[in-house]
């Protein structure tokens, strides 16, 4: 059958912008296809720097026939009626239409045979739509061409059948069935049948149209050149697939770096190389820097690449020249004596600048260290101060990813302890759920307090994500305190830690027209943010097969905000429910709950748990009302010394007693107090077990 192969060869596209133009650009035409009644047995997209490629296997010749069908008028309906119905469907007289009965009454029916277009001609119109509309996260024009792409289009190559796509034009340039290759190394243009003849070409022409084969190849080589120098290259895999997208024809070399270079910090060097150059970083055996690098060039050179290695060498002398020269520059002053120029640093236009946001960190830090053990008071409160001090060096300015790196290295050059550059270090961890967590006391303390500060400053100017957007990544920041307390096991009360934030923010400079509106915004502020966290841990846990609703039960019980003690209840409240005591007393608490429900609505009454009025009526009623007594006071001894598990075997016992009762006793009995007092011994049945979760959140 049929085959289309489009390319759009293009100035270089950037390679941030390949992967999901090549997804975009499969999508939208595969889209069309089926819309405009194309079949096709597959479709692949590709990226290079310099172009998008598509093929689409297995299309057919032509659209097939179809049958259109217009509902009129019934029959006898008035003459203009019927003339208008004429003219929308295109036709002359009634003798046109066919006359059905559909059981109200015989209607006019216009149908249509239409035939179906050539692909070809239906294909082009669909492309020319797909490439005006392609939605590039930047685009441009250029000299006086209208149509805009993300960079100035050479060449469009559109193929079905073997044919040239008659029609497909952007502005002047229409598509032809010829392309080039490699840019410098076989730039002659050349004919191409089909993908399979088109693939190979590029390939003779020292173009890899695969990303994957690229990046496979950079990989292989460069391991094989590190290797036989007995290094390895550091792992970087956003590196490798950067570097993929950019070249043709990867061809891997290696460079030196100059012995004057090798005193710099390691993260500055991999830094410089990588940031700037897309360099790879090279390793000694004992894991330190080595004083190589490898990068991947566009060329193959007689030279074997001797010239390329050199202009390399040069460029990345010239930039480690300006890191060593911030690098010395730096170290000639005090990091503590850096602090005041954070004044000139704007944290939110509403919540002050980042010299008011370090002060409000080393209160919370300190305050934090009650909960952590073996944190420092003093040693947080002081890596706090220090920790934003780096933003305001040379070094941090030209190279940002360095921030709190940089800071670590001119602490311990001022001669700070080694706890407080960890955690000048580490304040920023973890940055994403794949980051190392800080594990220091010092550091955990520094790092929470970082983050909850920005989350309660912009949960008390209402500036929350909505939707996907998160400007100021505050759902990052919430993983990072989930993480830090949950892999570090702190017990700490998140609404305390709240409080002691919003208060700081009102001391210095966040205060209403009250002090009662304080309060109260501040309160509505840090349940809010407290349900904002329920919501992250459910996507947290999500990867480890934590179910959400166990979740959303345990912190429904109100403000259960300490994160241990509510992965303990989730973990004993799974337990709980996986057993045939737990499954089926949970049957039974939503069959007590709907019981209530119901006849609450019905009577427009409220049977509280605390309304039972004890009876020897029924000895099954007597024995689950002796039951719930007892339950209610032993879990909640358990629940008292955190022992979830018991609690729920508690909880447990009680399932036979229930089953007789709903066996043998009628709650809705013919006796208006009986029934008002059953319905309440049912509502503390309820009452009893959600003294460990809410078990209507629960499903299944």
């Amino acid at each position: 059958m049929p085959e289309l192969l489009l390319e759009l060869l293009s100035e270089e596209i950037p390679a941030r912008m390949q992967k999901r133009a090549s997804e975009d650009l499969k999508r939208l035409v595969t889209e069309g296809l089926k819309k405009v009644r194309l079949d096709f047995d597959s479709a692949e997209a590709y990226a290079t720097p310099r172009r998008l490629s598509l093929v689409v296997e297995g299309l057919p010749q032509r659209q097939p026939d179809m049958r259109e069908e217009r509902k009129g008028p019934k029959v006898g309906a008035p003459d203009k009626a019927i003339e208008g119905f004429l003219r929308s469907v295109g036709l002359d007289s009634l003798d046109q239409c066919e006359k059905r009965d559909t059981g109200k009454g015989e209607i006019w029916f216009a149908v249509t045979d239409k035939a179906g277009a050539a692909a070809k001609d239906v294909i082009a119109a669909l492309l020319n739509d797909v490439l005006a509309k392609f939605p590039w996260p930047k685009s441009m024009r250029w000299g006086a061409e209208s149509f805009k792409w993300v960079r100035p289009i050479e060449n469009i190559l559109c193929i079905f059948d073997g044919g040239v796509v008659d029609g497909v034009q952007i502005d002047v340039s229409s598509a032809g069935n010829t392309t080039v290759g490699h840019r410098f190394l076989a730039p002659d243009t050349f004919i191409v049948a089909d993908f399979s003849d088109y693939k190979a070409k590029l390939s003779d022409a020292k173009v890899l149209l695969e990303p994957s084969e690229r990046r496979s190849i950079i990989e292989r080589d460069l391991n094989a050149r590190a290797s036989a120098e007995r290094l390895t290259v550091k792992d970087d895999p956003g590196l490798l697939d950067e570097v993929a997208g950019l070249v043709e024809w990867p061809v891997v070399l290696l460079g030196d770096i100059e012995a004057a270079f090798m005193d710099l910090p390691a993260e500055a060097l991999t830094s410089s190389m990588r940031a700037h150059q897309k360099y790879f970083s090279l390793l000694n055996g004992d894991g330190s820097l080595a004083p190589r690098f490898g990068f991947v060039a566009n060329m193959a050179t007689p030279d074997g690449g001797k010239a390329i290695v050199a202009g390399n060498e040069r460029v990345l002398r010239a930039r480690l020249a300006d890191a060593k020269f911030f690098w010395d520059l730096d170290r000639k002053m005090r990091l503590a004596d850096r602090t005041p120029a954070l004044e000139s640093i704007t944290f939110h236009a509403k919540l002050g600048t980042v010299a008011a946001k370090v002060q409000r960190m080393a209160a919370l830090a300190a305050d934090l260290t009650n909960n952590i053990s073996g944190a420092d008071r003093d040693a947080a409160r002081g890596a706090a101060l220090l920790c934003k001090a780096d933003l305001v060096t040379g070094m941090v300015g030209e190279f940002p990813d360095l921030q709190g790196v940089m800071g670590r290295y001119y602490a311990l050059a001022d001669g700070e302890k080694e706890a407080v550059a960890e955690a000048i270090a580490e304040h920023y961890s973890p940055l994403g759920p794949n980051d190392r967590c800080p594990t220091a006391p010092v550091s955990v303390a520094v790092a929470l307090a970082d983050k909850i500060d920005t989350l309660v400053g912009f949960w008390l100017i209402d500036e929350k994500p909505t939707g996907s957007k998160d400007p100021y990544a505050l759902r990052r920041a919430a993983l990072g305190v989930i993480r830090l307390i949950l892999e570090n096991k702190i017990r700490i009360n998140l609404l305390a830690a709240f409080a002691v934030a919003m208060r700081l923010y009102q001391e210095e400079s966040f205060v209403l027209d009250s002090a009662s509106e304080t309060a109260a915004v501040a309160r509505e502020a840090a349940l809010d943010l407290l349900a904002f966290f329920a919501d992250r841990l459910k996507v947290h846990l999500r990867q480890d097969g934590v179910r959400h609703d166990l979740i959303a039960a345990v912190f429904a019980l109100g403000e259960e905000d300490d994160l241990v003690r509510v992965m303990a209840r989730v973990d004993a409240l799974a337990g709980f429910l996986d057993s045939d005591d737990g499954e089926n007393l949970l049957v039974a608490y939503r069959r007590a709950a709907n019981i209530v429900r119901i006849e609450e609505k019905k009577d427009d009454a409220v049977f509280p748990a605390n309304g039972y009025i004890p009876s020897k009526a029924e000895s099954d009623e007597s024995a689950l009302w002796d039951g719930l007594g007892e339950t209610r006071e032993t879990v909640g001894a358990f629940l008292e010394q955190e022992e979830f598990a018991s609690a729920m075997v508690t909880m447990a016992r009680l399932r036979p007693t229930v089953d007789r009762f709903f066996d043998n006793v009628t709650v809705n009995a013919d006796e208006v107090g009986v029934r008002r007092n059953r319905l309440c011994l049912l509502a503390n049945l309820t009452s009893v077990m959600n003294q460990v979760a809410d078990f209507s959140q629960i499903e299944g």
